[in-house]
């Protein structure tokens, strides 16, 4: 069978999705576990863009060797050159150029003609070419464009040395329908399309990036350029999970494969979840909680009788865990050890000891360990390990006559102690105010949710918050048995991640 590749903007187009900002450290953890997952293109950021992307881009091409890596660059010789300082030492490095192709982004945006627009892109594929052999180029809002445009622009970077033409779906504005008749137009109408890839990345405005992706990949579409959990700016990109399981689910149909290892799938959706702060949804395909659960009579006894009258898919083929252990206060490090390789973490023996401790400490508060649980610990012991500032101690008043009143201790860099008390419109609030005055960064929160991790009055309550400064949106999460706590520690977190950008500028 012919094989799709794989292409993962996780890092670059994914963490655009406001809230989604990642640090150096959590970008490099997701592209190992990228690299586990098998894709073949990483995608790790824009240099250009910032420091920290460059410096993110620059460690991940050191670091990951199996996929390529990819730096996004503009089509200028500053951005490009900037790209390939990020990516030269991997082992396989891939620039990536964009420019905009549509009238409505020239006319609006560049301001440029369509004669200025294809000399600037064959011109910048040529000066990229001199840096490395594997060069991709993007005519963004391709969708949008004029085909004859589309197939004049195709032939001539091909010819100036482009190996992967991409075509976007820029603002998620096609219907499959038409989409592949552009994939088809593309190969009839480019003479030299046959030296280049063709690959399509799909926003999901309208719901529709996984269908126009595997549309394309039907029409003979051989790259597809996804993220983990279909992140990405305003309603996302094309899901990879979504796109990788449909052509693995129906090979009749495609008859095509991939490289992906697909029961790493599940460790890679909760992780980009957890360290971008953005939560899966329970009807979310593959991925979601609910993916695999059966809440009607008939599909019930249909699953226990023989499994694919109502799953088209095996849960442990995308590395969901079957448990037969239940954890509890008398379990061991063996037991817990074995339980979290299970769900597929390889921790180091200092984080393993943590990662204990604060097993046993919520052994004494919950009777039974669900997994779900042991993943929110995992997930909270290593938010903890990167803190600015970490919480010490906390304490709350409040009720239907007092005022709600917090004091908060807060360990500071170099060790030092800092304490205040605020009040509140409720505990959370006082909580908030509390840390603020201690921390002193301006800030508005904009967004707060809470959910609770499994069933029971003694379960995890997980909080997600939001906070606003300078117009960038950063993201917090937070776990405990007291939602108080929970939420102090996703507000601090989404605090530390803000002192970590700032710092970084």
């Amino acid at each position: 069978m012919e094989r799709v590749i794989i292409f993962d903007t996780t890092l670059r187009d994914g963490e655009q999705a406001a809230g989604g900002t990642l640090n150096v450290n959590e970008k490099l953890e997701i592209a190992r576990q990228l690299e586990k997952l098998g894709v073949d293109v990483i995608e790790a950021g824009f240099p250009i863009s910032s420091p920290g992307d460059f410096e993110a881009v620059k460690t991940i091409a050191r670091e990951v060797r199996a996929p390529v890596i990819c730096a996004l660059s503009h089509a200028n010789p500053e951005a490009i050159d900037r790209a390939w300082e990020a990516v030269k030492e991997a082992k396989r490095p891939r620039i990536h150029i964009f420019l905009s192709a549509s009238d409505i982004h020239r006319m609006y945006q560049l301001k440029k003609s369509r004669e200025e627009v294809l000399q600037s892109s064959r011109d910048m594929v040529a000066y990229a070419k001199r840096y490395t052999e594997d060069i991709e180029f993007s005519p963004m809002d391709a969708s949008r464009t004029e085909p004859a445009y589309i197939y004049q622009i195709l032939e001539a970077v091909i010819k100036a040395g482009a190996t992967t033409v991409n075509i976007p779906d820029t603002v998620g504005y096609a219907i499959p329908e038409e989409f592949g008749n552009l994939i088809d137009g593309i190969f009839k109408n480019v003479p030299n399309i046959g030296k280049s890839v063709v690959s399509v990345h799909c926003h999901n405005d309208l719901g529709l990036a996984v269908a126009n992706s595997l549309e394309s990949v039907k029409r003979g579409a051989r790259q597809v350029e996804c993220t983990v959990n279909g992140i990405g700016e305003r309603a996302g990109n094309a899901s990879l999970e979504e796109i990788v399981m449909a052509i693995r689910t129906r090979k009749d149909f495609f008859n095509l494969s991939t490289g992906i290892s697909t029961t790493e799938i599940y460790k890679s959706s909760r992780l980009v979840s957890q360290r971008t702060g953005f939560p899966v949804q329970p009807n979310k395909a593959i991925v979601g909680a609910n993916a695999f659960s059966h809440e009607s009579g008939i599909h019930q006894d249909g699953v226990i009788k023989k499994a694919i009258t109502y799953e088209i898919m095996d849960p442990k083929s995308i590395g969901i865990p079957a448990s037969s252990l239940v954890l509890g206060k008398l379990s061991g490090r063996h037991a817990f050890k074995e339980r979290l390789a299970e769900l597929g973490y390889s921790l180091s023996e200092e984080d393993f000891s943590r990662a204990f401790a604060a097993f046993k400490n919520l052994a004494d508060k919950k009777k039974a360990i669900a997994d779900k649980d042991i993943e929110s610990l995992v997930a909270e012991e290593q938010r903890t390990v990167s803190e600015t500032y970490h919480i010490d101690r906390l304490q709350v008043t409040c009720g239907d006559r007092g005022i709600p009143t917090a004091a908060v201790r807060l360990v500071a860099p170099g060790g030092k102690v800092l304490a205040d008390a605020a009040l509140g419109t409720g505990p959370v609030d006082a909580v908030y105010k509390a840390i603020n005055r201690l921390v002193k960064v301006p800030n508005k929160l904009t967004e707060f949710t809470v959910n609770s991790v499994t069933e029971g009055i003694d379960a995890i309550g997980e909080v997600l918050v939001r906070i606003e400064s300078d117009g960038v949106t950063y993201t917090g999460r937070g776990a405990d048995t007291d939602i108080i706590v929970a939420s102090a520690k996703a507000y601090m977190n989404a605090l530390n991640r803000l002192l970590a950008v700032k710092k970084a500028g």
